[in-house]
């Protein structure tokens, strides 16, 4: 079995980089981070920062391989930045994993991106295309058809801009618990109160949903037989159970429900979340237009 790492991030402004942009020097980090989404609206329209101006604050995986799987957040609570990078990038060149994200062609992987750059982290089989390793050449982390990376909003989407949903939409389509812990667009009030568990167990949240989605569309290419996905279910049900951690056994309460319960419990939770922006997918990013990303902070 080829390991798979499912990814997810959750992110704020980065009130450094704002009071460099905009001389902000004379005022808190809450409210550089609020006046960088006040300009940036101003300018563009939009709600919703690009990849440049986020900084990192948690960083949720779900490692999937012969050893069975494994669902963490890297890092302590109290980790730098740059430590939860290093450690993703780390683990990225030692496994050499499938990578799956949802939209995280344009959220995810540019800011990891700019954050490795700005703290200066190699990731250099993340960064290959062939050049110094040929069984990178087709298939590698940077292409937008290589299964090496795969971005299943934009691959369920068929690749193109309309249409794209939220991962609490795909959720609610498959029965999958969703999002229960926290909303996107609260991240930043919960960092600036130092509730930085809350956003961990939150992110660890959206990367255990996008790894349930990533086995169905498995099991939708032919990777996996109906036995084989409920054997996946199994699995990570009794892993999660045995974590000891209460929103971990809740979640794994909620996978035991016969599959129709399950779509029935998610319909109607969705149901209540109707209307609500935090959690909308984004349009193809264009120059100059920000590339919003339903599982960070502000969405």
């Amino acid at each position: 079995m080829s390991a798979k790492l499912v990814l997810d991030i959750e992110t704020v402004p980065d009130a450094e980089m704002g009071r460099g942009l905009y001389g902000l020097d004379d005022l808190d980090e809450g409210e550089v981070m609020r006046a960088m989404l006040h300009h940036y609206q101003q300018r563009t329209g939009l709600e919703f920062l690009p990849p440049i101006q986020h900084k990192v604050v948690a960083i949720g995986v779900v490692l999937r391989n012969d050893e069975g799987v494994r669902p963490l957040v890297l890092g302590e609570e109290d980790a730098k930045e740059s430590e939860l990078i290093m450690r993703f990038f780390r683990g990225l060149g030692h496994y050499i994993p499938d990578l799956v994200t949802w939209n995280g062609a344009a959220f995810d992987l540019p800011v990891l991106n700019f954050r490795a750059l700005r703290h200066e982290i190699q990731a250099k089989n993340y960064w290959e295309t062939g050049v110094n390793d040929r069984a990178f050449r087709f298939n590698n982390y940077l292409s937008r058809f290589h299964w090496r990376h795969t971005d299943l909003m934009d691959a369920l989407s068929g690749f193109q801009g309309r249409g794209r949903p939220s991962l609490r939409e795909a959720c609610a389509l498959l029965g999958l618990p969703g999002k229960n812990l926290m909303e996107g667009s609260s991240v930043m009030d919960a960092y600036l109160e130092g509730r930085i568990g809350d956003i961990r167990r939150y992110c660890l949240e959206d990367a255990l949903n996008t790894y349930l989605v990533s086995i169905h569309f498995d099991y939708l290419r032919g990777n996996l037989t109906q036995d084989s996905l409920d054997d996946e279910y199994g699995l990570l049900i009794d892993v999660l159970k045995s974590s000891g951690e209460q929103h971990l056994t809740e979640f794994a309460r909620k996978l035991e429900a016969e599959p129709e319960d399950r779509k029935e419990a998610a319909g109607a939770e969705s149901a209540g979340d109707a209307g609500s922006d935090d959690d909308q997918p984004a349009a193809d990013p264009q120059p100059g237009e920000a590339a919003r990303e339903e599982s960070a902070t502000v969405h």
